[in-house]
């Protein structure tokens, strides 16, 4: 079966996104989070594992919570700026209950294999060990989607151009599949307000969080086509802006006490 996402392009976007200037607004938001969660329980952990780390003041920040931070991203520019290593999270290794806590901000909705990578982050982690992150939900990006349906009406074809994303019910059953207990999954739904849609695809890229889906097209789009698409975007507006939704999907579980 072939990949759904091609892991060069997702490491060679977020390196784009590193040398350019990185978006944060969205992952600090989501960071930020994971931080005060940890701070309502109350716990001193020993090692954590921090997975997506487009800020490389990101560690500082965790030990406040754990004495040390591995730091693992799938761009190699964020990593190296953070002091760690480059991760493909379905193929991650390491020994077994090293650590006793975990964050994954922003990363796991590109992987291949979901369900994998569950399983060797929970191989990863010890017992009584947190596992707390985000990623994408479902209903992100509507409003990019309907300008790319109108571009591919344009043209006359049909190609990929938004990543498929998973549900709020559906990751908790991974979750729980993969051996974690008591898996809790939350919905944060950020709107924000573009004039036009190159400014929303400027943040996306600045994110490095445009397109990467193995069988995407591998032509620019058509005058025609991005026509449709901007005036399908403007058409949409209030007020001279669109406003898109960005759907973060906030998940806690606990690797369940030995015994």
């Amino acid at each position: 079966m072939a990949d759904l996402f091609d892991m060069e392009l997702r490491a060679w976007r977020r390196d784009r996104a590193f040398r350019s200037g990185p978006e944060l607004f969205l992952y600090e938001r989501a960071f930020a989070e994971c931080l005060d969660r940890l701070g309502i329980v109350q716990r001193r952990f020993r090692t954590a594992l921090l997975i997506g780390c487009p800020d490389a003041g990101w560690p500082e920040r965790l030990r406040e919570f754990a004495e040390t931070v591995d730091i693992f991203d799938p761009g190699e520019g964020f990593a190296k700026a953070a002091g760690g290593g480059t991760i493909v999270e379905d193929r991650f290794e390491t020994d077994i209950g090293r650590y006793d806590l975990c964050l994954a901000i922003g990363t796991l909705d590109t992987v291949n294999d979901l369900p994998q990578a569950l399983l060797r982050i929970r191989a990863a982690l010890a017992a009584d060990a947190f596992f707390l992150g985000t990623l994408s939900g479902g209903d992100t990006l509507p409003q990019l989607r309907s300008a790319m349906r109108a571009a591919d009406q344009a043209d006359g074809v049909a190609v990929p151009h938004v990543h498929p994303r998973i549900e709020a019910a559906a990751l908790a059953g991974l979750l729980a599949a993969a051996g974690f207990a008591n898996p809790v999954v939350d919905v944060d739904r950020v709107r924000a307000s573009y004039e036009q849609l190159p400014r929303l695809v400027a943040d996306l890229r600045a994110m490095g969080a445009t397109n990467v889906l193995t069988q995407r097209s591998r032509r620019s789009l058509s005058k025609r086509a991005w026509a449709a698409a901007r005036a399908a975007f403007a058409a949409a507006a209030e007020d001279g802006r669109t406003t898109e939704t960005f759907e973060i999907l906030h998940f806690a579980a606990w690797t369940p006490h030995q015994g």
